[in-house]
Formats: structure tokens, sequence, C-alpha cells
């Protein structure tokens, strides 16, 4: 990994393949790492993909920056990273958190943006109540730490028939749950329960659209992939069966022949 400073905060990424590939921006959920796209990593670069994946503040190697941290705080993040690596528009995509970063990058900095992954996302504002879990949750982890969590969450994160099918990958989804700090965790969940709304952004967006979905994610169900996809003109939508909340983990095949055919069809033939 390569560490360098943005916005006065030390943060850890990788950057593979070629150099003059088209750029692809991947971005990790709560409460992950990089290290969660590593297959989506390995499938891009081989096709002459430049993949970028940063561990976001708080979370896997970077710096944790305790308090509240907005979305737009980490679109930021992302925005002066690529500067700092010398890319100036990419095609940038997320899962859940990662998906609402990404919507935030294209509303705050749309004129970097080629295309669009959504993940296992949801556009719309934090609800009041959301909003109270969120903080409950916050302070639960700073008190208690991350193992029990992980542990309660695990069946959600993944679909619960891949606990047992996919050991490996559940194995995984926990060590970077485990690991990550709480304050950085809690950080992020005050900061995502003050997102805006990003329903007209994404209505209004110029670029293509990837919007994947698990066919059995228990977080944001298929039905509101579909919503979504109503909502953009320019969007796609593929649902991956056999999978929960992150569908690049627990089915790399079918997410990885999507993305590729997304950006080979929809991004390559307008650069």
């Amino acid at each position: 990994m390569v560490e360098t400073m943005v916005n006065g905060v030390s943060l850890h990424y990788e950057d593979r393949g070629p150099s003059d590939g088209i750029p692809v921006v991947l971005v990790h959920g709560h409460p992950f790492d990089h290290t969660l796209w590593a297959p989506q990593v390995a499938a891009l670069t081989a096709a002459g993909y430049r993949v970028v994946t940063p561990d976001l503040r708080g979370y896997g190697r970077s710096e944790v920056v305790p308090g509240t941290c907005l979305l737009s705080g980490f679109a930021d993040d992302i925005a002066a990273l690529l500067d700092t690596i010398g890319l100036e528009r990419v095609v940038i995509g997320g899962v859940s958190m990662g998906g609402q970063i990404t919507m935030e990058f294209q509303r705050s900095h749309p004129g970097r943006v080629r295309g669009l992954v959504l993940s296992d996302t949801s556009p719309a504002a934090e609800t009041e109540e959301g909003k109270a879990v969120r903080a409950a949750q916050a302070d639960r982890l700073l008190a208690e730490g991350m193992s029990d969590y992980a542990d309660e969450v695990i069946g959600r994160m993944i679909a619960p028939y891949n606990v047992k099918a996919l050991p490996d990958v559940a194995g995984h989804v926990l060590a970077m749950m485990r690991g990550t700090a709480p304050e950085g965790a809690a950080a992020a969940l005050r900061g995502r329960a003050e997102r805006p709304d990003y329903r007209d952004t994404l209505a209004s967006a110029a670029v293509p659209v990837l919007i994947l979905v698990g066919a059995d994610d228990d977080y944001t169900p298929v039905s509101e992939a579909e919503a979504m996809h109503s909502l953009i003109p320019s969007s796609d939508l593929v649902v991956i069966e056999r999978a929960g909340h992150l569908p690049g983990a627990e089915q790399p095949q079918a997410f990885n022949e999507a993305l590729l055919r997304f950006l080979t069809t929809r991004v390559a033939d307008r650069t």
C-alpha cells in the first residue's frame, strides 16, 4: 500500500493496473477496508483497467479521526487523492456506505466522474428514526468495541446461507469488521446520519450508471435498487443471485462479469 496526506489526514491506498488504463476507483463500505475489493481489483487489472482502492479515513490502515465524518469529507478525501496521483476523471463505485460516498462524489465533484457503480446502497436521506439508530450504534461501538457487533451482523452483511457455504468470505468480512477502529466507525456513522438526499442528483446524472444488488440483501433490498434504476435514465440494473449485502465478495464472478460488461459497453465507448 501507499501512504499519502490528504486534507490533513494520512490515507493509505492501492493503485494497481496499467497507468494508461481507464481509471476505476472503488470505495468500501462500513466497517470494512480496501481489501473488500480484492476480487474486483484482480479482474479489472487483468482486463487492462487501472484500479484505485483507498482505505477511507478511520478504516483499514488510514488515520483514525474521531468525532463526526460527513460523507462530503470522505468524497473530498477521494478528490484530493486523485489530485495526488494525477487522475482527473474516473469511474467511481462503492458498496453500501461506499455507494453513498460515490453519490456524494457525483454531487460535489461531477466534472471528475466518467461513470458510477452503485452496489447495495440507497440514495435517500436518513430518517429521524435512522439517525437515532446510528447515534446509538456509534455510542455502543465506542463503549463495547467491534467484536460483538461483527458477530451479530455477519448474517446480514452476507447472506445467512453464505456464512456457512463461503467460510473464507465470512472470515474475511468478520476480520475487517473486527479490525476497524471503533472511533473511526462511530465517526462515519454519525456523519452518514446527516447525509443529504441524492435522488435529484442521480436523476440528472449525465454519465452511465451501473446498479448492482444481491438478490437476498436484507439492508438494501432489490426493491430499493429497482427504485434507483427507475430514477436514473442512464442506468443498468443487475441482480446478483445467491448474494446478500456484499455481492462483490459473495459472488465475485457474476459481479465482475456485470462490472466488466458495463465498463466495456457503457464507459469505454464514451472515452
